[in-house]
């Protein structure tokens, strides 16, 4: 009985020896591959980064393409190294098309703003730090993400805004041209001189060191109202110049329209009283 025990396990040594030998060798060099894989794929990970930071490229898109071309690498390493040691990679690679499929179909709302966000990203509608208007809401641009866009609000409130639905809208944005015009309405009373009142503007807004000089300041008398002359002045400013020039142009033309006597008159209702005879 024992003799018979030790010849069969002499078969098995004979038999599992060069089995150990030649998946002993592939796990091995399989094991090599992948430290090796990982390795170069972090060096690579980097250099790409590198390369987009001496290429003056947006720092929101660093980490973007970072992480992606570092999570394709690894999956493809992984798939080589599953061939490497006779694991069938044409099923693996099936099972994980099928499984991608599902979770693209459970997840169809979460790949349009995945899909959103590369396309901002690429295309560069927006930029971090511009101010925009975008479905009802408006404010700076404070960071890009994968999924989402990020505004701050000039009171300081936090909008988060669907990358999908933000790059198949409509886009305002307010930062990407270096000028703007500044848009400022004023009524008159009519029985005041529109010329007088346009000369005053005119020598306000150039005396303003913030106005540019071309195109040229012009006030225009936009409409006849019920109550008041209503005059539009229009001058350009750089972008970053828009509210100061906004907001102080309306403080000083009503200051200048006080010592000039020029009226703002108040919405007026003219009222007839017909009393019946008795």
């Amino acid at each position: 009985m024992m003799e018979e025990f030790l010849s069969r396990m002499d078969g098995w040594q004979d038999q599992l020896l060069p089995m150990v030998v030649n998946y002993g060798s592939q796990l091995l060099l399989a094991l090599a591959t992948l430290l090796a894989g990982w390795w170069i794929i972090g060096r690579i990970t980097r250099a790409v980064q590198a390369l987009l930071q001496r290429r003056n490229v947006d720092p929101t898109l660093h980490s973007f393409i970072g992480t992606l071309v570092n999570i394709g690498l690894k999956a493809l390493l992984l798939v080589s190294v599953a061939g490497m040691v006779g694991i069938e990679t044409t099923s693996f690679i099936a099972l994980i098309g099928a499984a991608g499929l599902a979770v693209g179909l459970a997840l169809q709302g979460s790949l349009a703003n995945f899909a959103g966000g590369i396309l901002i990203l690429v295309l560069r509608p927006i930029r971090v730090g511009e101010y925009i208007q975008a479905q009802g809401v408006e404010g700076t641009v404070d960071s890009i993400q994968i999924f989402h866009t990020v505004l701050k609000t000039g009171d300081n409130k936090t909008i988060i805004v669907p990358n999908g639905t933000l790059s198949n809208g409509s886009i305002v944005n307010f930062s990407r041209q270096p000028t703007r015009r500044v848009h400022i309405d004023l009524g008159i009373g009519y029985e005041d001189n529109v010329k007088h009142a346009r000369k005053v503007l005119l020598q306000l807004a150039h005396a303003d060191s913030r106005v540019l000089k071309d195109p040229e300041p012009a006030v225009w008398l936009a409409s006849l109202g019920d109550s008041s002359v209503n005059l539009s002045l229009r001058v350009w400013t750089r972008t970053e110049d828009y509210w100061g020039v906004f907001w102080g142009l309306q403080e000083q033309a009503k200051e200048v329209f006080e010592l000039e006597g020029i009226t703002i008159p108040y919405p007026q209702r003219v009222m007839h009283h017909i009393t019946s005879p008795t």
